[in-house]
């Protein structure tokens, strides 16, 4: 599965509204732990056919960002059939993060 992007206006129908497991990253364009985050997000989504994984630019969607008290980027939000479950602060090995998906996912 690929990455999607979402926005504010499509958030609720993307994230909250979805059955399964979403995780969604809080990101911006100038943040450099959020570039190196990318292509273990991608491998973990193609490992991991039944998450979603939605990006939510910070800089673009400041609302959605307050809403979730995102303070520093990147920040990982699991939710499960659209209830948050679990936060992630920074990034994390393909490995590790696959396995803190799994385990707060139960």
């Amino acid at each position: 599965m690929s990455l999607k992007h979402t926005d504010e206006q499509n958030f609720e129908k993307d994230v909250q509204q979805s059955q399964g497991l979403v995780l969604v990253d809080f990101w911006a364009e100038w943040c450099m732990p959020c570039k190196r985050l990318m292509p273990i997000l991608e491998s973990v989504a193609q490992q991991n056919s039944d998450i979603t994984i939605i990006k939510v630019n910070v800089d673009e969607n400041p609302d959605l960002s307050s809403t979730f008290n995102i303070r520093t980027i990147p920040t990982l939000i699991l939710f499960k059939d659209g209830q948050q479950i679990a936060v992630k602060n920074g990034g994390a090995p393909a490995i590790e993060l696959s396995e803190w998906i799994r385990s707060n996912a139960k």
